[in-house]
């Protein structure tokens, strides 16, 4: 049982799973929002029915299972389509979030949300870890990962929170504008003070 929550997050391209992958390696339970975004609307769920029904049968795969691109067409261009459907999804995801944050057997848990501080999810975490790089490397970098042109990068970076609102919000960064070599000292520095801060709630609270 994980009293202590610290929320990871960074814009496109960062690198969060780059860092979520050294966290773990270090035993630390990892909660990744993207994950539990799949499994909330998979076959047989609530959220796969309420969305069939709200887009229609069209928005399904032959084999019953959400057929995600349609969906992004969908949304991504209409507010008010996208705001019903985080509306449904969000409360889905935050509550399973949350359940598997504190039954994490791990001294402390790691919450992995891309939109965390777009969404204001940082209200649920003990301490904000943000993954931080200058736009222009992130642009590069998503462009070379996913083989996209700058001009979509630019409008996903857009709908983000900007650089500057990340960082004020954050408790501690990862400056990830050098080489994945240079990620792990920092995290290691990271995980002991997290270490030492779920120590310490325990011994506060009992738990």
């Amino acid at each position: 049982m994980s009293a202590f929550i610290v929320g990871l997050t960074g814009g496109i391209g960062s690198g969060k799973s780059q860092v979520s992958a050294l966290f773990e390696a270090l035993d630390v339970t990892v909660v990744d929002a993207d994950l539990i975004a799949r499994e909330v609307v998979a076959p047989g769920t609530e959220g796969l029915a309420a969305i069939a029904e709200h887009f229609g049968a069209e928005i399904l795969e032959a084999d019953g299972s959400l057929n995600r691109a349609a969906l992004r067409t969908r949304v991504f261009n209409d507010e008010a389509e996208r705001r019903w459907l985080n509306a449904l999804t969000h409360p889905l995801i935050r509550s399973e979030m949350v359940r598997r944050c504190r039954e994490a057997p791990s001294e402390y848990a790691l919450m992995v949300v891309p939109l965390m501080v777009e969404n204001k999810l940082h209200t649920l975490v003990d301490r904000l870890l943000v993954v931080d790089l200058p736009e222009d490397q992130q642009r590069h970098r998503t462009a070379s990962r996913d083989n996209t042109e700058g001009s979509e990068v630019d409008k996903i970076i857009a709908r983000q929170a900007s650089r500057a609102e990340r960082l004020a919000l954050a408790d501690d960064v990862i400056d990830n504008s050098g080489s994945v070599e240079a990620l792990s000292p920092q995290v290691r520095r990271l995980h002991q003070q997290y270490l030492t801060m779920a120590r310490n709630r325990s011994s506060a609270t009992g738990v």
